[in-house]
Formats: C-alpha cells, structure tokens, sequence
C-alpha cells in the first residue's frame, strides 16, 4: 500500500462518518440481469447463447456489481442487510437504506420517501412493477425478498411516476440446490406481545425448481398520544384553549404463502410463476378524554369532549404473476409477463361521543375491493455491435368498488342513514425502447422513451360520472464515465423526464367528515379535476470504489415540477371569519415547484484504512434537501413536508474468537418549519432512532437473532397552524413511543 494511497484513505474518515447508511452493493443477480452485464461488458458484439446463460445461473455472478458496472443509478440492498436486525416489515427495512426516510411516528411505519417526498413522488414497485391497489408492501415477509433496489433516475423500461426515485422490491426466485429454513420470533414492546413464524422450502427437480414460504405474524399494541388546540387572535388575546388525552390498543394478526416455480425448456426457454396469498385482521380500541381550559363564548358548534371508539378490519389479497422468456434466432430473446391481483378489506367502526349539550353514536360500515390484471413484454436483439437495444409494453386495469354506510344518532334523534356506493377503473398503458450503449471502455451511454397513458373513470350514487385521461411522453439519458487513468473513480450524468399522477381517491369529490370539524381537523375530499404533476430533472454523481469492496459516493439532484399538487383547507361558507364546521382540505393544482438535494453514502471495512483493524464495517449516508413552491409564500414552503436533512451511520463489528457480531444503526431525519399554503403551517421536531442487533451462530445452520428497536424511544411531536384574517389556530400532538425487543431464533435444515 503506497503512502499517498494510505493517506488519502486516512483523510476519508471524518467525511465517512458524516455520511448516512450505504448499502453492501453487491447483489447475486438473477439470470435476466446477468446475462444483460455479459452483453454489456464481456460480449457487446453478440448476446450470450442459452447455455451459457445457464452456466451462470448455476454458478452465480459474484464478481458482478449492479451500482458500479451498471449505467442506470441505483444502490443495491442485499438480502443480508434486510434482515440484519431481524424486522418483521419491510417499512423498517427501508428507513435504514440511503436517501429513504419514513413519515409518521417512529416504530409505526408511515410514507415511504426518496430525497424526503412521498405522497406519491416516490415509486414503490414489487419486481418491476407498480405495487396494485389495495396491496400492502407489509404483507410481504423480509425473509422472501431477494434483495431492494433503490433507484434515484428513472429508466424507460420502469414507469416514470418517479419524480423523486423509485424503491423496486426484487423477491427471491428457486434456487438450484434444496434449502429449508425455518425462523421464529418474539418481540415485547411496553408488556406488548407479537410473535412471527416463517418457513421457507426451495429445491430443484429436474428442469423444475420450486420456492414455497410461508410467515405468521401476530401482536398487540398501545400506542398514548397527548394533543392540545388553542385559537387566539392576532392581538394575542386568548380565545379557547382545550387538551386531549388518547388511548389506543388493540392488536393484529397476518398469514401469507409465497409459491414460486421456475421451468427450464430446452433450448433456453423459461416459464416463472409466482404468487402472493395474504390474510390480515386488525382490531383496535380508541379512547379520547378532552379538557376544556378556556371555552370559545363566539362557538356555537356541538364539542365533543369525550369520545370512544372500536374498529376491526378482515383483507385478504391474492396476486398472481406468469412470466415466460422465449429465446428467439440471433441471440434475440422475447420476455412477456401476465399478472392478475385481488384484495379484499371489510371494516367496522363504531363511535360514541359526549359533548357538554350533545350526544352522538355513529357506525361506520365500509367494505372494499380492488381486482386488476397486468400485462408487459420486451423484445432485444443485438442490431448493432456494442449495443443493446430493447423495446416493449406495459399495461394494466384496475378495478375499485366501494361501499360505506354511515348512521348517527345525535341526542337520541336517529338521523337518515348515508349509503355511498362508487366504482373506478384506472386503464394504464405504456410503450417504450431504450438502447443501451459501451461507446468505449470508458463511457457507456444509456438513452431511452417511455409513453404512459392513464384513463379514469369513476362513477357514484352521490355524484356524476367522472372520466379523467393523462399521458406522458418521457424522454430519458443517462451515462456512466470511468475516468481514464484509475480504476475506482466514474461519474455519472442523468437527464429524465417524470410525472406523477394523482391517485383514483383524490379524484374522487366524495366527502369524509370530522368529529370535530375546525381549520385544523377538516373534512377531507378529492377533486375531479387534478391534472399530473410534470418534472425535468437532472442526477449527477460521483463514486470513489476502495480495492476491498468499500465504496464512496456523492449524488446530486435537481427537480422542476410543473401543476404542484397543494393541499388546501378551503371554507366552504364565503364570507364568514371561520370555517368552523364547514371546513375542508382539498387538492389543488398550483403552480410550480423546484427540488434540489445531495446525498453522500459510503460503506467500507475499517481494515482498508489500518492494515490490522478488527473487522468492524462502515455504513454511512446524509441527505441534504431543498424545495421552494412558487404559489406559496417563503420561507420553508416546502414540497409535501420534505425532510430537509437525514443521516444513518451503521456499523458491524465481527468479534474473532466467539461466533458472535455485533451492530447497530442510528439515524436523524431533521424537521422544522413548513408553510403549506397561504394561511397552514406545520411542524415537527428531528426524530433520532437506534436500532441495535447481536448475532449469534452456533453452526453453519443455526443463529439466534436479538434487536432492539427504537433504543432511544424519542416522543414525536407534531404542530399545524392555520392563521386566518382575526385569529390563529393551533393543534399540536405528542405521540409516545417505545423500544421494541425482537429475539429471532433461525434454522436451516
């Protein structure tokens, strides 16, 4: 090792332990994937023949790393990193990944986000497409997942409503060699109790190979919250003030079966099947005790001051996907996928309410569906030397039906029931090619277009016939620059167009009400004339690879959008000074909006900066992101509450003499200040989470898994203002959370 090597390693430390979590990069690649790396950079001038793409199916691809040799950006998650710390979903997987942050209350789960946005400005996908309506990615058991790709510029052949990323989920798929594996789990949280059980079965007959797993899930939880509201006027003068206390228990159970089957046909040809079957129960008890501290002499609305509610829910869902790869004259090959899905969810509320003058008992009834099928396909065939051409199809049609039935008794008087029934069909379609091109050994270029159109239509017996169309052309380059001279250094430089459409319910103009109506508690309904949300954007980066796997890298991005979707609270009696009782938020089209940012992720083994270092890894990122919106005045009108910065650091500590390695993960997702429009405000403080782990194996086939989640069990703490021409109204909350304990036992026979 030469001195100038060691002391730029050496000068890398402070900036490393600044960074967030990086990702171990280097993911076994399936059979699709390795074959694409041989055209790219073995073989440009000829696709690999049938049996050799059979050879490296059985031998693997370890030398191949997806971030590094591949022209599309991404970081890729391995299946030992997900289930380091022995999470039982997938949302506590990702908010250890770069650039992802979780919305919501820690330990809860919450929106998934890239670059700090969510709300539909990040794509999750399950293996390559848009996950459907209705399905929940935690139904999914970490120990099925192959490995997760986040994806920070969008690429032809994955849609483009990926504004800000794309999170694709890759299950994994039958292996050559048998493997059984069985796990099993407790974790407590506050004198909570869950317990998980999973099995998976994987062998090889024949030219058939087959994967089953199966998972049980089951918990309790309480979940405190403190919430208070005070109005006062713009002179200062108080004019209500009233605090809350709530109570939420409950608990929920799930059971899921994953099958998949892999059939090799001679000649090369492959037939896949894969499918998802789940079943969840949801149970939970709410009670809410409010104090009035000063009472409001100008409101003349009904208070509810006490309140207590049930509610349960059954969903099942089932999805199904078929895949067949046929390899056609000249190295060409054919890929079509078909793919059906359905989910069911029938829930149950009920509410009683005392006010100081005022009684109400309320039954909510709502029972949903959601069935679709997906169709896709890809054609490549080597036209031309040193590149790989492919064009295709993606396509689909969902279907949603929904009925809710509602019945309120105020002061003994029954009131007229409200029955809502409404349908909606989503018919997506989308054409691509794309080429991707190994200009010299140097520079790979990667240039493609996507067309996506979306049509909606929604019906109601509550409201007329709505039909909603969009397209996008996206036109998209990406190129990847290993700079002449060294070996470990490449930039990369991405220019893409995305788009993000607005979701079937927020088209929807069917109204939800309040117990509490008031600017900061509205009613909530959607509206028919949303228009997608456009963006340019640019990704830039570069990444710095140490010679024993470690790996530094910087990203840079830029965002305009165009038609921002703002979310307004619009009073729906012109003229009066509030909108007490009639108030309601609403999406709206305004404007336009910019999104810049930087990321810095790293990961490496302390042994690449001291010769004689224990084994101790490093894993580290920090986001820093910026968004003004032009139709809302500054500062901090931010876009979708974006988090302005995030950090991880992780480390793995591999003790010598004991089977034994140690862990942990710490991140910082900062919060502040946001001006959401003209007259709302929000805010909520930094969140710090610590997750530690030990593993323990015994043998080769034998580990004993303990976790604790959320070590430091900060409260959260939320606020939202709405500031009117005479007063201002704020709410603020405190939710209470908790470590979790999490011991996994796991057993390969």
């Amino acid at each position: 090792m030469s001195s100038a090597t060691t002391q730029f390693r050496l000068a890398l430390i402070p900036f490393a332990l600044l960074m967030a979590y990086g990702s171990n990069s280097y993911a076994q690649q399936s059979t699709e994937e390795i074959e694409k790396a041989k055209q790219k950079k073995e073989a440009p001038a000829k696709a690999p023949t049938a049996s050799a793409v059979q050879k490296v199916e059985i031998s693997g691809a370890k030398g191949y790393d997806e971030r590094r040799q591949d022209t599309a950006s991404k970081i890729v998650v391995t299946q030992e990193d997900i289930v380091r710390y022995g999470d039982t979903n997938i949302g506590d997987v990702l908010k250890r990944l770069p650039g992802v942050t979780i919305g919501g209350v820690q330990g809860r789960g919450g929106a998934i986000r890239m670059r700090g946005l969510g709300a539909g400005y990040t794509q999750i996908m399950l293996n390559g497409e848009p996950s459907p309506p209705g399905f929940s990615l935690d139904s999914i058991s970490p120990d099925n997942i192959e490995r997760i790709e986040v994806i920070r510029s969008a690429t032809a052949e994955l849609s483009t409503q990926s504004i800000a990323g794309a999170i694709n989920i890759v299950l994994k798929k039958a292996i050559v060699t048998a493997q059984r594996e069985l796990k099993a789990g407790i974790s407590e949280e506050k004198g909570k109790y869950g317990e998980n059980v999973s099995l998976q079965f994987s062998d090889k007959v024949g030219r058939m190979s087959y994967s089953i797993s199966g998972n049980l899930n089951h918990g309790d939880f309480n979940r405190p919250d403190l919430s208070s509201e005070t109005k006062t006027s713009n002179s200062g003068a108080p004019i209500y003030s009233r605090h809350s206390e709530t109570k939420s228990e409950g608990q929920f159970s799930s059971v899921g079966i994953a099958p998949r089957i892999n059939w090799n046909f001679e000649g090369g040809d492959i037939l896949t099947s894969q499918s998802f079957i789940n079943a969840n129960r949801f149970s939970g008890h709410n009670t809410v005790g409010t104090t009035v501290d000063l009472a409001d002499p100008l409101d003349k609305s009904t208070l509810f001051l006490n309140e207590k509610n049930s509610n349960s829910s059954d969903s099942s869902s089932i999805r199904s996907n078929l895949t067949y790869v046929k390899r056609l004259a000249d190295s060409a090959k054919l890929d079509v996928r078909f793919g059906a899905n359905y989910n069911k969810r029938d829930g149950e509320t009920y509410t009683s309410a005392q006010g100081s003058n005022a009684s109400l008992n309320r039954s909510y009834l709502s029972s949903s569906s959601d069935k679709g099928f997906t169709y896709g396909g890809k054609y490549t065939a080597p036209f031309m030397e040193s590149h790989a051409l492919a064009a295709g199809w993606d396509g689909g049609l969902s279907k949603r039906s929904d009925e809710n039935h509602r019945r309120d008794i105020l002061n003994s008087v029954s009131l007229d029931p409200i029955n809502e029934a409404f349908s909606a069909d989503v018919n997506r379609l989308a054409l691509f090619v794309q080429d991707e091109w190994n200009y010299s050994k140097e520079l790979s270029i990667y240039a493609g277009v996507r067309w996506e159109g979306i049509s909606t239509t929604s019906a109601g017996n509550t409201y007329a016939e709505i039909k909603n169309r969009s397209s996008v052309l996206s036109p998209i380059l990406q190129t990847l620059y290993k700079i002449p001279g060294s070996k470990n250094d490449q930039v990369r430089f991405g220019l893409s167009r995305t788009y993000k459409a607005p979701d079937t319910g927020r088209l929807i103009p069917r109204r939800f009400v309040a117990i509490n109506n008031s600017p900061t508690t509205p009613d909530s309904m959607g509206n028919p004339q949303l228009k997608p949300e456009l963006a340019w954007g640019i990704d830039t980066g570069f990444e710095h690879y140490l010679s024993d796997g470690g790996v530094l890298g910087v990203n840079i991005f830029l965002r305009r959008i165009q038609d921002f979707t703002l979310t307004k609270v619009v009073n729906l009696l012109p003229g009066t000074e509030t909108c007490v009782g009639a108030c309601v938020s609403t999406p709206v089209n305004e404007g336009t909006a910019q999104t810049r940012g930087i990321e810095f992720d790293a990961k490496f083994p302390l042994r690449s900066l001291m010769d004689d270092a224990p084994a101790i890894d490093f894993r580290a990122n920090l986001a820093f992101n910026h968004s003004t919106i032009d139709s809302v005045p500054g500062p901090n009108n931010r876009l979708d509450s974006q988090t302005p910065v995030s950090a991880n650091f992780g480390m793995d500590y591999k003790l010598n003499d004991i089977p034994l390695t140690l862990g942990g993960n710490l991140s910082f997702q900062n919060g502040g200040l946001v001006r959401i429009s003209q007259e709302q405000y929000s805010y909520s403080i930094p969140k710090r989470v610590l997750d530690v782990y030990a593993l323990w194996k015994f043998d080769t086939k034998t580990n004993l898994r303990v976790a604790i989640g959320n070590a430091l069990h900060q409260d959260n703490v939320f606020a939202t203002r709405f500031v009117g021409n005479s007063s201002t109204t704020v709410r603020s909350s405190t939710s209470l959370t908790n470590f979790a304990l999490r011991v996994n036992f796991e057993y390969k026979f």
